[in-house]
């Protein structure tokens, strides 16, 4: 988990027109293509062993791939901002509100940390991941997400920076107390908001 592996679908970043600026936050540019960069190394899950479970709360239940496919799928147009300054506007995709997968949790439990295939681990406030504001994600663009965006599922919460939205997602775990992940342990921001630049520990 040491090691940073880049792989830029477009190197070109360009400053936002002024008629976007407003959906652009600060120190942000915006991407052409859609660039990678993942903590270690990219994890490539079959659909067949792919599973998810909420820890802590009542039952701890898991779904796997079927189940979740079974599920009301929500197909959605977001924005999302990279903590190494890129923006990407007006993203699709398609998956499962957390809200229906939590239906039934802890939602006394103050804190949650997604947990993804190959040891990569991510935290954010339960209340940062509920009522709309994050999904399971399957396909983005009509197709399924590639392994180095993440896919076959990951997790989407375009309210905070990328790093926050855990690749390879297999666990939530609902916790009393917070518990950073991988990058916030490595001096990146608790919160991430991009709109405040909290991209470093002191922001």
């Amino acid at each position: 988990m040491g090691i940073v592996s880049r792989g830029f679908a477009g190197k070109h970043f360009r400053r936002p027109r002024p008629e976007l600026a407003g959906r652009v936050p600060p120190g942000q540019y915006l991407a052409e293509g859609f660039p990678v960069l993942t903590a270690g190394a990219t994890q490539h899950i079959r659909t067949e062993r792919w599973s998810f479970t909420v820890r802590g709360g009542a039952g701890e239940p898991t779904w796997t791939w079927t189940d979740l496919l079974s599920l009301p799928a929500e197909q959605f147009t977001v924005d999302i901002h990279c903590v190494t300054h890129w923006s990407k506007l007006d993203t699709t995709w398609t998956g499962v509100s957390l809200d229906r997968l939590l239906t039934g949790a802890d939602r006394a439990a103050g804190y949650a940390l997604a947990v993804s295939y190959g040891g990569y681990a991510t935290n954010l406030p339960v209340e940062e991941i509920v009522d709309g504001r994050a999904w399971l994600v399957y396909a983005y663009e009509g197709a399924p997400i590639p392994p180095e965006h993440g896919g076959p599922v990951r997790m989407l919460v375009p309210a905070h920076y990328l790093w926050k939205s855990a690749k390879w997602i297999h666990e939530l775990w609902l916790m009393d107390e917070d518990r950073p992940g991988f990058w916030e342990r490595s001096g990146y921001h608790n919160f991430g908001d991009p709109w405040r630049e909290q991209r470093y520990y002191d922001d």
